[in-house]
């Protein structure tokens, strides 16, 4: 019985002048997500709301509809949606269509569940319209009413068994009974490109993920310690920056090996200081890669406090050694919190999987959680031609994704 479903957004409607370069990124990433699951149907916008309709007219078959539901979900920008009636603006076959759906939709819940609650929620941004929001609800109310008998259900004007929902627009008025909830934020593609530094932890994956709700698209940077670490070290990482690129436009995996930089670290310099000076190696590294990729910040999956090196002297001294931005979606969170976000969009299983990771190799056992960054200076300082070993790690660089 659906004919369209229409798509919110809640903070793209707050961008004023810019509102319209958001929209369109917005269908954009709709028409490509729907794209990749093989689902033909049109997107269209106007004025405040996006909706999608069949591509050959009438109704959408239930099993595109289910992929529809299935789909939007993962589509940053989008705040709810609802599979909907599209109507004219016109009272008369607004009450044609609640008198032809609502009784099949009162007699399924009656038959599951007893006896429903219901309510009318109404919408009207077209002034002209004879009608109040109140007076929609009240009419529709008494339609069902007749209808169905008052003893069929009873008001609930609160929490409701069956809602249905009616807007009245300028250009169409809708009908529809659920809504599904978005993700939300700003549509992939609004804001620029950045690198995330990806491994193969539950952290780090969620950085990403919230960083692309924020509108970046993403790469990845992903750092092994061969022959130190297995080739599975890399595969983990693949298979999560595969699950990742599922809400964006694919972005590109650099796998690179940070093991000669390791054992210049492991020769020469205070062994507790050993994971300091690998973050800051990484983000050095991963900087010289982003600008050639024209990422214009770095990304990380710390958390203020949670290791040795997220502390907050480590965080400044690491920090230091970035000449770009670098973004820590995590700062402030919860483990609890972030393992939730990572249950949600499927990358916890996969961040499961045991399987060396480059930050053990050489650990030191006891390291320091305070290490000030003229130290840290001093201490890189010892490995002759770190510049060119640096160099030297990122032309040996390997794309993967």
């Amino acid at each position: 019985m659906y004919n369209c479903v229409i798509c919110r957004y809640h903070e793209i409607a707050t961008k004023g002048n810019n509102r319209n370069m958001f929209e369109k990124c917005l269908v954009e990433n709709i028409r490509r997500q729907l794209k990749r699951a093989e689902v033909e149907c049109k997107v269209l916008r106007v004025r405040g709301r996006v909706w999608l309709e069949p591509e050959d007219g009438g109704v959408f078959a239930d099993d595109t509809l289910e992929k529809i539901i299935r789909i939007l979900p993962g589509v940053f920008g989008l705040q709810s949606f609802s599979p909907a009636m599209l109507l004219p603006v016109d009272l008369e076959q607004i009450k044609e269509c609640v008198s032809r759906v609502l009784p099949g939709k009162m007699q399924d819940f009656i038959r599951l569940k007893g006896k429903p609650s219901f309510r009318v929620r109404a919408r009207r941004s077209n002034k002209r319209f004879p009608l109040t929001s109140k007076e929609i609800e009240i009419e529709l109310v008494t339609l069902a009413g007749d209808m169905l008998g008052n003893d069929a259900f009873t008001i609930d004007l609160d929490a409701a068994d069956i809602t249905l929902g009616c807007e009245i627009r300028d250009e169409f008025s809708l009908l529809y009974f659920d809504i599904y909830e978005g993700a939300g934020g700003l549509p992939v593609g609004s804001n620029p490109r950045v690198m995330t530094l990806l491994s193969g932890g539950i952290d780090s994956p969620v950085a990403a993920y919230l960083i692309m709700k924020r509108g970046s698209p993403t790469d990845f940077i992903t750092f092994h310690s061969s022959p130190y670490t297995p080739q599975e070290t890399v595969d983990k990482v693949r298979n999560i920056a595969v699950k990742l690129n599922s809400f964006q436009r694919n972005g590109r995996l650099f796998a690179v090996n940070l093991a000669p930089l390791q054992r210049a670290v492991r020769d020469f310099c205070n062994e507790r200081m050993r994971t300091v000076l690998y973050r800051r190696a990484m983000l050095r590294i991963a900087g010289m890669l982003a600008k050639k990729c024209d990422c214009r910040a770095l990304v990380t999956g710390d958390a203020l406090g949670q290791v040795a090196s997220q502390t907050v002297v480590n965080m400044d001294t690491i920090n230091r050694a970035s000449e770009l931005l670098v973004l820590r979606p995590l700062v402030g969170a919860d483990k609890l919190e972030t393992i939730r976000i990572a249950e949600k969009i499927g990358t916890m299983e996969l961040s499961k999987e045991q399987v060396p990771d480059s930050c053990t190799v050489f650990a030191p056992a006891n390291p320091s959680t305070a290490v000030p960054a003229e130290l840290a200076e001093l201490e890189e300082a010892k490995i002759a031609d770190y510049g060119d070993l640096l160099e030297k790690i990122v032309e040996e660089a390997v794309i993967e994704a």
